[in-house]
């Protein structure tokens, strides 16, 4: 997503420009790493584990989009901006697509099989996004 793209959000309100004070950025990335390290926890459930990994990532993605001054209350849209945000592989965008999908599904479809792989991925992911946002410099 280039640069274009991104005011192109801002221009249909998906996205607002707004400067991301340093205290909020580390908030982020705190909450992030404190969820992903609880997701790695293999004696929690499935469940659990699926749902704090995605929150970590999620931390992750805000954090990256706040970096570059924008804001979104949309978790999909938080996630589409990451290859531009943090330059994240299409591995790393379509698992948290997937995984964004399957969230939904949990949350207002009752859902309750966690798909092990999917899990797997979404980990994998989590963690490489928390690399690439560890990587940034905070804001000034």
């Amino acid at each position: 997503m280039s640069d274009q793209e991104l005011e192109n959000l801002v221009q249909i309100k998906k996205l607002k420009k707004e400067p991301c004070p340093k205290k909020e950025f580390e908030g982020y990335v705190k909450s992030g790493k404190n969820r992903l390290q609880d997701a790695d926890n293999e004696d929690l459930s499935d469940d659990s584990r699926f749902d704090l990994a995605y929150s970590a990532a999620h931390a992750f993605a805000i954090a990256a989009l706040r970096r570059k001054g924008y804001r979104s209350e949309d978790r999909y849209i938080v996630f589409l901006a990451l290859p531009h945000t943090v330059d994240a592989d299409a591995t790393i965008t379509r698992t948290l697509a997937r995984a964004h999908n399957e969230r939904n599904l949990m949350e207002y479809q009752g859902r309750t099989e966690i798909d092990k792989a999917l899990l797997a991925d979404l980990l994998k992911s989590a963690h490489a996004l928390q690399k690439l946002v560890l990587a940034l410099d905070p804001p000034a």
